[in-house]
C-alpha cells in the first residue's frame, strides 16, 4: 500500500505542473505507450489476498474511434489460508506464502468521445495469467477481460489514464475467477494526424466604394466672327457589376473538388482585371461535432480557396481575407442530409464598376 501511495502521489504533482491542454484528441495512427500501478481485488475463493498490481501496454489507434494494445501485469500477493493446498512448491507440495502471477493479453479499445481533452473508452480482449509457484492443477490459465475508463489530456502527447477491468480467469474445466483491477498511469502519444493551430481571425474589408466619375472640364472657344459648334462630350455609362463564389465540400473535408475550379478562377479574372478589389472568403460547416473543431474545419476550407488562387491565378494574398465561422451561420436545415450538404460551403463576393 505504501507503493501504492508513492505512485499516486507522483502522479499527482505531475498533473499539477502541467496546464491541461484544450486542443488534445485521440489522434488516427497514434502509438500510445502507458505505463500504471494500481490495486487489485480478488473474488470468489481463490485464497489470495488483494495485492498492488503494476503493469503497461502499447496500443495503435487504427482512427480516431478504434484502437487496440498489448498488454501485461504483474501481481505480488499472500496465500490467504496456508492449510489449502491450491498453492504448493517442490516435490512433496510444501504450502507457499507467497504468489506471483503474470497476466498477458490483447484488447481493443473503443473510444466513445474521442474529440477534446476528456476521452471515456470501453475495452474488451482476451489473453492468459501464469502463476509462479504453479497452482495444484498446474499450468497457464486463459482470461477474458472487459472494463471501462478514460483519458484525460495535460498536454498535446501526454495524458491521464483510468481504468477499471474484471479480468475473468478460468480453470481448464473449472469454474471463472474474476479479479477487479483498478488502475492509474500516464499515456504518452506518438505520430498520427497532425493538428493545426487556428488561424487568426481576419476582419472583414469594406467594399471598395465606387468613384465619381470626373465631370468633364468645360471647353473656351473664342468668338470667332463665325459663329463655332462645339460638339458635347458623350456621357459615361456606369454599371455596377458583382462576382459571387459558392463552393461545397465534402464531409469532414477541406479539399477543394475539380468541379469549382472554373467559379474560383472567374473570381480571380475579376480580381486581375480590378487590382484595387479585395476579397473577403468565408467558410462555413454543418452542425456534426464540437464547436471548437467545426471553427478550424470553416477555417481551413476558407484558406484552402484562398491559396489556390494565390498559387494557381498569382492574385496577391494582402487582397484575400478569410474567416471561418463554423456552424454559426447555416442556410439550410441540419437535421437533414441535405441541408447539413448545403451548409458546408464556402463563400466570398466582390461588388466593381464598369464604365462604357
Amino acid at each position: 500500500m505504501k507503493s501504492m501511495y508513492r505512485a499516486v502521489m507522483i502522479i499527482a504533482a505531475f498533473v499539477l505542473l502541467l496546464p491541461l491542454s484544450s486542443l488534445s484528441e485521440i489522434r488516427a495512427g497514434s502509438v500510445e505507450v502507458n505505463p500504471y500501478a494500481g490495486y487489485n481485488f480478488f473474488q470468489g475463493g481463490q485464497n489470495l489476498e488483494n495485492a498492488p498490481v503494476y503493469g503497461g501496454r502499447l496500443g495503435y489507434n487504427f482512427t480516431r474511434y478504434f484502437g487496440v494494445e498489448i498488454g501485461g501485469a504483474y501481481i505480488r500477493t499472500n496465500v490467504d489460508d496456508k492449510t489449502k493446498m491450491d498453492y504448493t512448491e517442490g516435490e512433496f507440495g510444501y504450502p507457499m506464502d507467497k504468489v506471483e502471477l503474470y497476466f498477458y493479453h490483447i484488447d481493443a479499445v473503443l473510444h466513445l468521445i474521442p474529440d477534446g481533452k476528456f476521452n471515456p473508452f470501453i475495452v474488451a480482449g482476451y489473453g492468459g495469467v501464469h502463476n509462479d509457484p504453479s497452482k495444484s492443477n498446474g499450468g497457464d490459465m486463459s482470461a477474458f477481460n472487459v472494463g471501462i475508463g478514460a483519458k484525460l489530456w495535460l498536454t498535446d502527447n501526454i495524458a491521464l489514464r483510468f481504468d477499471v477491468q474484471d479480468y475473468m480467469v478460468t480453470e481448464i474445466f473449472q469454474e471463472t475467477y474474476h479479479n477487479i483491477g483498478v488502475t492509474a498511469g500516464l499515456v504518452f502519444a506518438f505520430g498520427g494526424e497532425a493538428k493545426t493551430e487556428p488561424v487568426a481571425k481576419a476582419e472583414p474589408l469594406p467594399e471598395p466604394v465606387p468613384e465619381a466619375a470626373p465631370a468633364p472640364e468645360p471647353i473656351v472657344v473664342a468668338p470667332p466672327p463665325p459663329p463655332v459648334v462645339v460638339a458635347k462630350p458623350k456621357p459615361v455609362i456606369i454599371e455596377k457589376g458583382r462576382q459571387t463564389l459558392d463552393v461545397k465540400f465534402d464531409f469532414d473535408k477541406s479539399i477543394i473538388k475539380g468541379a469549382y475550379n472554373d467559379d474560383i478562377d472567374n473570381l480571380s479574372g475579376v480580381m486581375k482585371d480590378y487590382p484595387d478589389l479585395k476579397v473577403v472568403i468565408e467558410g462555413h460547416t454543418d452542425s456534426v461535432g464540437t464547436n471548437a473543431y467545426n471553427k478550424k474545419l470553416s477555417q481551413e476550407r476558407a484558406d484552402a480557396v484562398k491559396n489556390y488562387m494565390v498559387k494557381k491565378n498569382r492574385i496577391d494574398s494582402r487582397r484575400i481575407a478569410t474567416k471561418g465561422f463554423g456552424e454559426k451561420k447555416p442556410i439550410a436545415n441540419n437535421a437533414t442530409a441535405k441541408g447539413r450538404a448545403k451548409n458546408r460551403r464556402v463563400e466570398a463576393a466582390v461588388n466593381y464598376i464598369i464604365e462604357k
